[in-house]
């Protein structure tokens, strides 16, 4: 409701600013066309509104980039034209030279404000006053957790409220993957590549590619570079690998493993507990048999492994815990 009033205003203004115009015409020559006036500026005031209208999503880091970078070579011209006015005084066209330096400057500017926001994060001053609250930080994705998949559904379950992050070295490495000669590799990446482009296309996940090559990066493998750009951004990497989270631990980096919140989610049994599972095949024991829960937990049962295909009443005797998994060891007792 808001922006339409504002828009209204804009439009209300548009006409009073071309009534004062066609005064001054008025005054300053013999004849003019007082419509030409107005719907001229009528309708560079529409063009505005419509185009406002048109772009609904705006990226408040590079308007600020633009603004800023407009400033500050602004006033790097106004203090170049001080200091060089002696200079410019002689050469007779002192205009027309500070027009191309400030063009030059304004872009020089610009332009390094875009490239480097994520280095400044040059927002409004409010984001900088809150980078420190928990849970702000921006979340650095690897290759393995896009073609995991399970990054999207736990995004779409609103827990993650942060800054996704993709670095480029990270999206070359999954389309190497997608083009891949080998078949299950290639499927792998490009399921991978059909996640990413859903979660780009959410209106309701903030995505961005990172696109600098910072010059630590130089000499070091991915795994590497994801953790010293979470370092770079004072971000956290979310990992399926566990080689990835063991080096991200060593360097001090926050680390968000999937199979960590997948094990935390899974329902808990205590050791003297009863319930029903079908054996699958024979275990590594001599009286082993393995099963698995709904949730993918491996069940390796005492006794199991003269029933196998049939679901049988086993209790549970011990729980081992690792990061990678879970495992449930019960027996079955005829």
């Amino acid at each position: 409701m808001s922006l339409i009033i504002l828009r209204c205003v804009f439009i209300i203004c548009a006409g009073g600013a071309s009534a004062i115009i066609n005064a001054s015409l008025t005054n300053g020559l013999a004849t003019h066309d007082p419509y030409l006036v107005f719907f001229s500026v009528m309708g560079i005031a529409a063009a505005v509104v419509l185009a406002d209208i048109y772009v609904p999503r705006k990226r408040i880091d590079s308007i600020s980039a633009v603004y800023f970078g407009l400033v500050v070579g602004t006033l790097l011209t106004y203090i170049l034209g001080i200091a060089a006015a002696p200079l410019l005084d002689r050469t007779g066209n002192a205009g027309s030279i500070m027009l191309v330096v400030a063009i030059i400057a304004c872009y020089v500017c610009i332009s390094v404000l875009i490239q480097t926001k994520d280095d400044f994060r040059f927002l409004i001053p409010y984001v900088e006053f809150v980078r420190d609250v928990k849970g702000f930080k921006p979340l650095i994705l690897d290759t393995s957790v896009i073609i995991d998949g399970r990054i999207e559904d736990l995004v779409a379950t609103n827990i993650f409220d942060n800054q996704l992050i993709l670095p480029r070295f990270a999206l070359s490495e999954l389309q190497g993957i997608a083009d891949s000669s080998d078949k299950l590799r290639r499927q792998r990446g490009r399921r991978g590549l059909d996640i990413l482009n859903r979660l780009r296309a959410d209106p309701t996940v903030d995505l961005q590619i990172f696109d600098r090559d910072l010059p630590e990066f130089a000499g070091h493998p991915v795994d590497m570079k994801l953790v010293l750009l979470a370092k770079h951004l004072e971000g956290k990497v979310v990992t399926g690998d566990f080689n990835l989270n063991q080096v991200a631990k060593i360097h001090n980096v926050q680390v968000i493993n999937l199979n960590e919140i997948s094990n935390a989610l899974k329902p808990r049994l205590l050791p003297g507990e009863n319930f029903r599972l079908k054996v699958i095949k024979a275990g590594e024991g001599q009286d082993q048999g393995v099963g698995y829960l709904d949730d993918g937990t491996m069940v390796v049962i005492e006794g199991g492994r003269n029933h196998i295909s049939k679901e049988l009443d086993v209790v549970v005797t011990s729980i081992l815990q690792t990061n990678a998994g879970r495992m449930i060891f019960a027996k079955y007792e005829s």
